[in-house]
């Protein structure tokens, strides 16, 4: 699944050094993701990949430091429409199901949007926590999870 794939991509750019496309392919087989070059320069494309020079004169794929907002919700909003099947509360926690292996991704993106509300995230293969500061703001963030997943 393409949710769970770029979340790996960005695992393997942040674990190790992967210069080429080649490489990164070569990554993903390694983890048991076979990819063609066109769908993994899309998954570059989407994830909004650079590269930056390394300290010995080589280039490796980083992801963005100046992500801009609209990039971060657009992200999020994409995760949210493709893997999630359902969202719930009680009291200060928000549960999010999601399609299996795509928590994690769904959680990153989530986690990126670094809404004040939010304590933090626990992501295991199908389901995420959500720990929310107060319970009067749960319903408020359960209303812009649901706007971003339309």
């Amino acid at each position: 699944m393409k949710t769970n794939r770029q979340a790996m991509i960005v695992a393997i750019i942040k674990e190790q050094v992967i210069g080429t496309q080649e490489d990164l392919g070569e990554a993903l087989k390694n983890k048991g993701v076979l990819v063609t070059q066109a769908t993994l320069s899309r998954d570059i494309k989407e994830l909004g990949l650079i590269k930056v020079p390394t300290t010995e004169g080589y280039y490796r794929y980083s992801l963005p430091q100046d992500r801009t907002p609209g990039d971060l919700v657009h992200r999020a909003q994409r995760m949210l429409e493709d893997a999630v099947v359902s969202i719930d509360a009680a009291e200060n926690i928000i549960v999010i199901k999601t399609m299996n292996g795509t928590a994690q991704g769904v959680a990153a993106a989530f986690d990126d949007m670094e809404w004040p509300e939010v304590l933090g995230t626990v992501a295991g293969d199908d389901t995420i926590l959500v720990v929310i500061r107060n319970r009067t703001q749960v319903e408020e963030v359960l209303n812009r999870l649901h706007q971003l997943r339309r």
